[in-house]
Order: C-alpha cells, then structure tokens, then sequence
C-alpha cells in the first residue's frame, strides 16, 4: 500500500464510525397486542341519567330523554308463551331474519321463558345460545324447558341489572327482544354488550314501534328507530339497517366496529 492511501484508509474509517455512531435509530418493530389495542374504538362520553316524576308504567329515571319502563317479572310468562303470539308478531319471520354461522355464539338478552332462546338454538347447531336473564325464576323455567326439549345447546345464564356477565370478546351476536326499554342500567348494559362482542359483532334489537299508533303496547313499552339509534350510536355502536319484516315490532341491526 501506498503512503498517499494510508491518509485515505484512515479518513474512510473515521467517517464510517462516525456514522454508525450518530446514524438514526431503526424504528421499533410494532407490537401486535400494542397495534389491536390501538385499533380499539376508544370508549363513548358518559351520558348521565335524569330523574322526574314517573309517569305510568315509568320507573321516573330518563336516559337520553327516555323513560325508562317498569319490567315485566315472571308473573308475565303467559304473556310471553301465549298462543297467538306468531298471529301478532310473527317470530318466525324474525327468527329467519337472524344471519348465525352454524357455530355462531349469540346470547338471548331477557331471554324469559326461552321463547326466542330456543327458537334460535337449530340455526347455531356447532355454537350455543345463552340465555340471559336476571330473574331466577324465569332461568328455572327455562331450565326445566330445555331438559324437556331435550335441547342441548341453550345455556341459561344469570345476568345483573348493569352487566350480563359474559367474557370480553366471546359472542358473535346478540339478540333483545322487548327487553331493552325496561334495562333500568341501560348505559352500563349496553357497555358492558360492547365489551362481550368480538370485533364486527352484531345486535338484533326487537323493540314494539312507537311511530305506529296501531300498535297496541303501552308507551313506554315501545321504542321509536330514531331513539334506538340515538341510544346504540351514542354508546359506540354502527347502525346497519332496520330490516322491517314483522307487523309490530322494529328489527335494528347494530354492529361492534
């Protein structure tokens, strides 16, 4: 080697170290549970309840303008089981509008007597229902009905007032039929729906219309779509569609993003 290199061998290390030393750091590889935990939608404002005189069949506590309605306990189930049921509200045809996987999981919020819990059951044979309720009474029967059935597949499930007690991310689907309007913790119950869905999870929402003067339910017992969406959209679900099928009820679909 040259003496007119070494100068130049020298000079090439020396910018080589240098730039090891101050070159810019590689960026961090993402974290899979950090990115999911990014992507999930950040939890709704508070909305606060209200409180006035209680009008009839009203609890006199208001969400989002709303009164909220007294429950029907068990001494209902006649209501629940009669027999002219499908003449007025034609379950069938919402039980047809209800798209399951085969495996799907879909719990049966104020399931009662099971009435829709076991109409569900043949269209998730390799999945479950579970049929929520907070009324013991009305799981007991449910209990006593499946095993009648020979039904293998609904599980009755003991719910609370501000919480239906299901692991995060574990139902594919959820179904409330007339039950929603009486959740006297409907801001805790629908946080607590939105934290049992997976991702994309669905909620079939049956409520009596209030915009139909024809229909023959009590006020505060009937829900209108635009108080629906209000309600469901404000606590950070989608709105997809109203489906329309059925002579007095609403059927909304709402989905997790």
């Amino acid at each position: 080697m040259s003496r007119t290199a070494v100068p130049l061998v020298v000079a090439l290390g020396i910018a080589i170290a240098t730039w090891m030393w101050f070159r810019p750091a590689a960026p961090p590889q993402d974290d899979p549970a950090e990115e999911a935990q990014a992507a999930e939608a950040p939890e709704p404002p508070v909305v606060e309840y209200t409180t006035g005189p209680a009008t009839p069949d009203g609890t006199g506590k208001f969400f989002h303008g709303r009164e909220i309605a007294q429950v029907m306990g068990h001494a209902g189930l006649g209501w629940l089981e009669r027999g002219n049921r499908e003449d007025e509200e034609a379950p069938s045809k919402a039980i047809a509008a209800i798209e399951l996987a085969p495996d799907a999981v879909i719990a049966d919020i104020g399931a009662g007597s099971g009435y829709y819990s076991f109409r569900l059951a043949p269209k998730v044979p390799a999945g479950k229902v579970i049929a929520v309720d907070i009324q013991p009474e009305m799981l007991d029967f449910l209990r006593e009905r499946a095993s009648e059935r020979e039904i293998r597949n609904v599980q009755p499930h003991l719910g609370a007032i501000d919480d239906i007690r299901v692991p995060p991310a574990t139902l594919d689907a959820v179904l409330m039929v007339d039950a929603y309007h009486e959740f006297s913790h409907p801001r805790e119950m629908l946080a607590s729906l939105r934290h049992a869905l997976k991702p994309g999870g669905r909620i079939f929402l049956l409520e009596y219309r209030a915009e139909d003067p024809r229909v023959p339910i009590k006020p505060l017992h009937k829900m209108t779509e635009a108080q629906a969406r209000l309600e469901f959209e404000s606590a950070g679900f989608r709105f997809v569609k109203n489906l329309r099928p059925l002579p007095w009820q609403h059927l909304l679909i709402f989905e997790k993003p």
